[in-house]
């Protein structure tokens, strides 16, 4: 059985992290032909991007990674997690949109493509401005004033506008691997996701967060960005297929999981609609704003 991993290419680094690496192992010695492909460091005529794998990995998070995925989605490619899923969080107006409706703590958000219009929402509150996009935070601004906003470039894509909520200043990363619920955190910093953080505990209210979000997006590979706030935890991203850092049991974990849905044992749900979802589900409360 073939197995594509798609990785990000073109940022300075052509082989897998640590984590994958360890996963990448495992399949092969299980048996599996374990191939990469960066996207960023080949052409290819685009009809003659055909299937031909048995099972891709979306570990890419970029532009070009995930339009290779869509044409292999649309031949009928087996993708983990399944391109519908990732498409939606990648969009964080999308992504947004389907945590509120779903009750799922998450800052009050607006979208805009003219920050002016932002004035009377900076005079009231702190206010975090991201692209729509985005990934590794850049892009990310924090406007505590009309005049911190009046001073920033008119943005190139729609921007997502959030509420600022004040937590306990440690990035709390939480990692989800089919059923299980992992996290880290360490001192947030601009740079700090290029390290790993120290394990941390996973409360009951994150485990039940974190793990109705994979059903709500149609995710088994996924992390959340939380901020521990006074009101409680609050997610303030989601993305697909993270690198795991700081999980010492993610490779094998990993290596199950990706074993298992190659071999068809489970399959993921098409991403649930917040609209259909039990009323006893929804009963989370949105922070309002700080």
């Amino acid at each position: 059985m073939k197995l594509c991993f798609m990785l990000e290419g073109g940022r300075g680094s052509a082989v897998p992290g640590h984590v994958i690496s360890q996963a990448c192992d495992l399949l092969t010695r299980r048996g599996f032909a374990v191939e990469m492909l960066l996207a960023e460091e080949i052409v290819v005529r685009l009809d003659q991007l055909t299937v031909a794998h048995d099972l891709y990995l979306l570990k890419s998070d970029t532009e070009l990674s995930l339009s290779m995925a869509g044409v292999l989605h649309a031949q009928g490619a087996r993708l983990l997690n399944p391109y519908p899923a990732c498409l939606a969080v990648r969009d964080k107006i999308v992504a947004s949109w389907h945590l509120c409706a779903a009750g799922i703590p998450a800052p009050r958000t607006w979208i805009t493509n003219d920050l002016s219009l932002l004035r009377p929402f900076a005079e009231t509150q702190p206010l975090i401005i991201k692209p729509y996009r985005g990934f590794h935070g850049a892009g990310i601004r924090i406007v505590r004033s009309r005049d911190e906003l009046a001073a920033l470039p008119t943005p190139e894509s729609p921007a997502l506008v959030q509420e600022y909520i004040e937590g306990s200043g440690h990035d709390v990363k939480v990692y989800v691997i089919g059923e299980e619920v992992f996290a880290t955190r360490k001192p947030f910093s601009p740079d700090s996701f290029t390290r790993p953080g120290q394990p941390s505990a996973v409360s009951d209210r994150v485990r039940d967060i974190a793990l109705r979000c994979g059903p709500l997006f149609g995710l088994g590979l996924y992390g959340l960005d939380v901020i521990e706030s006074p009101r409680g935890p609050v997610v303030v991203d989601v993305n697909y297929f993270p690198g795991y850092k700081g999980i010492p049991e993610a490779p094998r974990l990993l290596a199950d999981y990706i074993e298992s849905y190659a071999r068809e044992r489970f399959a993921l749900s098409a991403a649930i609609s917040p609209a259909r979802m039990e009323a006893s589900q929804m009963k989370m409360s949105v922070p309002s704003a700080v």
